[in-house]
């Protein structure tokens, strides 16, 4: 595996050469693998609200039991007669409106923690990797032999508005093929999430870092499968999709300034 990378190549809007900008000491960090993944499994999971059900939720009912001799189930049924609801199992939980078999409770421990000092260490780690070939190559990326990592344009990027422009930048600099994998293989889900606002799975394709809040978010953030991000909020799901480190990552010239900044700063 390739050393660290102190000098990285900036492109221009064209997808040619147009110097060299050296690069924050947090991509000669070594990659662990698998504080990544903690770091991962800790953001993942402090998205998930805890839930509950009410304790007499189906139970509710001074349902019994008839016993045998009736030729019909010996489940709890409704008390009474001359209503819909009377003889009708309850309780239950094969029984409609019964309860819950092992209903979700609120003392289950669903987020995973992780010490602050290591989801630094995961988030440096996670950002070294993006400049080492064979980690991108090994998530599926598809990016030309020639280009270097990690990929760095110039600041001149952050003005472009329309997804016109960034798609015609992207073919130039031979990124697009590696959007197109995953709109090629973009698929509607199975399952009732695609009526919960899920519908599709989607890849992951390229990751935009920039400085800040610019006009090229909207020209970048409806690519199938990319998505755009400012130096101060990237996180290990940025990184490292599923845990995985190595996403192929496109870094602003003012980004990589910052990212410098903030590192002396931690």
């Amino acid at each position: 595996m390739q050393g660290p990378v102190k000098v990285a190549t900036v492109y221009d809007l064209e997808g040619r050469e147009a110097g060299k900008i050296e690069l924050p000491e947090v991509f000669g960090y070594e990659v662990r693998e698998d504080v990544i993944k903690r770091a991962y499994l800790a953001a993942l999971t402090a998205r998930i609200q805890p839930q509950g059900r009410d304790p007499m939720a189906g139970k509710r009912t001074s349902a019994e039991s008839w016993g045998v001799g009736y030729g019909i189930a010996r489940v709890p049924r409704v008390k009474g007669g001359r209503y819909p609801r009377a003889a009708s199992a309850a309780f239950v939980t094969m029984a409609v409106g019964g309860r819950r078999a092992h209903a979700p409770t609120v003392e289950k421990k669903i987020r995973e923690r992780i010490n602050k000092k290591e989801k630094r260490l995961a988030i440096k780690s996670a950002i070294a990797a993006t400049a080492i070939r064979e980690l991108v190559e090994k998530r599926g990326h598809i990016l030309p032999p020639e280009i270097s990592l990690p990929i760095v344009v110039k600041a001149e990027i952050e003005g472009m508005e329309t997804v016109k422009q960034a798609k015609e930048f992207l073919a130039k600099m031979g990124l697009w093929s590696d959007v197109e994998r995953v709109r090629k293989r973009t698929k509607i889900r199975a399952g009732k999430g695609k009526m919960r606002g899920r519908r599709y799975k989607e890849g992951k394709s390229l990751l935009v870092v920039f400085s800040g809040k610019c006009e090229a978010v909207k020209a970048f953030r409806n690519l199938p499968g990319v998505t755009v991000a400012y130096v101060k909020n990237l996180s290990v799901l940025h990184l490292a999709p599923g845990g995985v480190p190595g996403r192929l990552t496109l870094w602003s010239e003012g980004a990589i300034e910052a990212l410098a900044e903030m590192v002396c700063e931690k």
